[in-house]
């Protein structure tokens, strides 16, 4: 194989690379784990297209970006049809099944859903419940995740339950990454430059060399968090 045979393979993978990443990007943001199973098969084909781009130099790129152009188009449509037709919907995405209904376990809903005890209380655990009775219902949802509604007794409080009101929480604004500032995140929450570097002096920071990050609350609160280096890992973990 020769330097333009290498070269080639190369430019055909950047190709068929960037083609596959834009037209991934049209299709969401949903991760490997939500997505339906049609939009899985479509995921897999145009890996194998993009991967027969790259190293077949048969088949010519040309083809090959719009057999992928095709399959984005193909899911385009079907999420088009699914938004307006309930059957289309549950025949591409499915429906949830139900595999535990007030505390007992559903065996239907196991088989259907191609489990056993073993892997019920594998997605507990995983959930946090290490004591199946606690546990009202259990939904498998369409995308393979477990959903979990526990014992009425079981969940937690919360601040109306007290009939207490919270004081209202928003976004924590990031105004300095890695030692810069982020002037688009001051502007967000009508700061400037010059009041963060006289928050940070009356702090004891007067540059931002040892700084990793640095944050803005709703209130204008900073939390400041230094760069550490020299801070020797507890690793209790193996």
């Amino acid at each position: 194989m020769d330097f333009n045979q290498y070269l080639n393979i190369v430019i055909r993978s950047v190709t068929a690379l960037v083609a596959l990443f834009f037209l991934t990007k049209l299709l969401g943001k949903k991760q490997i784990s939500q997505l339906s199973v049609f939009e899985y098969v479509i995921g897999i084909s145009m890996g194998s297209i993009a991967a027969e781009i790259s190293v077949n130099e048969d088949t010519p790129t040309i083809n090959g970006v719009i057999a992928m152009v095709m399959y984005t188009s193909i899911v385009y449509i079907m999420s088009f049809f699914t938004l307006k037709s309930l059957m289309i919907r549950r025949l591409f995405t499915g429906t949830p099944t139900i595999l535990v209904q007030n505390g007992q376990i559903l065996e239907k809903g196991l088989k259907k859903s191609m489990l056993d005890v073993n892997d019920l209380l594998e997605e507990c655990r995983c959930n946090g419940y290490f004591d199946l009775s606690k546990i009202e219902y259990a939904i498998m949802e369409t995308n393979g995740q477990v959903s979990f509604l526990s014992n009425s007794e079981e969940r937690p409080l919360t601040p109306k339950d007290m009939n207490i009101k919270p004081p209202y929480e928003d976004l924590v604004a990031n105004v300095v990454l890695d030692g810069k500032i982020i002037i688009k995140n001051l502007k967000m929450i009508n700061k400037t430059k010059k009041w963060l570097l006289n928050e940070l002096k009356k702090r004891g920071y007067y540059n931002l060399n040892n700084i990793l990050l640095v944050t803005c609350d709703i209130n204008k609160n900073l939390v400041i968090y230094e760069k550490n280096k020299n801070i020797k890992e507890k690793n209790c973990l193996e």
